[in-house]
């Protein structure tokens, strides 16, 4: 059997000490993610951070720096995940405009709020803080990727 980890993009939005975060339903639990979600067909990594920041939470952003990338094989269905991490800003917020599907509201919380809350998605959620609190940050052109034909 072929190995076929899933790629997915999340973004980091800091603003005053507390990071944004989407509130969702994931196997009957209550969860904070940063806004996250998989790549569409024909679209860049860039361009689905940014679909995935306005369609959960309003939010319009720039994107400022890559993260990093993150593998995780989720316990729950042995699903392995790449997600790339993105850092940006919100330059434009809608509170008017409807959230996905499953998207219960957005949050405001600092890493201690994040991890007292013990309702991370995944530890990568954690992790991908406290990388952006230690000065992780690596150019977007660190990113290629070959243009459609």
């Amino acid at each position: 059997m072929r190995f076929k980890p899933n790629s997915t993009v999340a973004t980091i939005i800091e603003s005053n000490g507390k990071f944004l975060f989407v509130e969702e339903v994931d196997h009957g639990q209550t969860v904070f993610n940063q806004p996250a979600g998989h790549l569409e067909a024909n679209e860049t990594l860039l361009d689905a951070a940014k679909r995935e920041v306005l369609e959960e939470t309003g939010h319009q952003c720039e994107l400022t720096h890559y993260l990093g990338l993150y593998t995780y094989t989720a316990p729950s269905n042995g699903v392995t995940y790449h997600r790339h991490c993105f850092i940006g800003q919100s330059i434009h917020y809608d509170a008017d405009l409807p959230l996905d599907e499953g998207i219960l509201g957005i949050k405001w919380l600092d890493l201690d709020e994040l991890i007292s809350s013990q309702a991370a998605r995944s530890p990568l959620v954690i992790k991908c803080v406290q990388d952006y609190l230690a000065g992780n940050r690596y150019p977007l052109n660190l990113i290629y990727e070959h243009p459609n034909e």
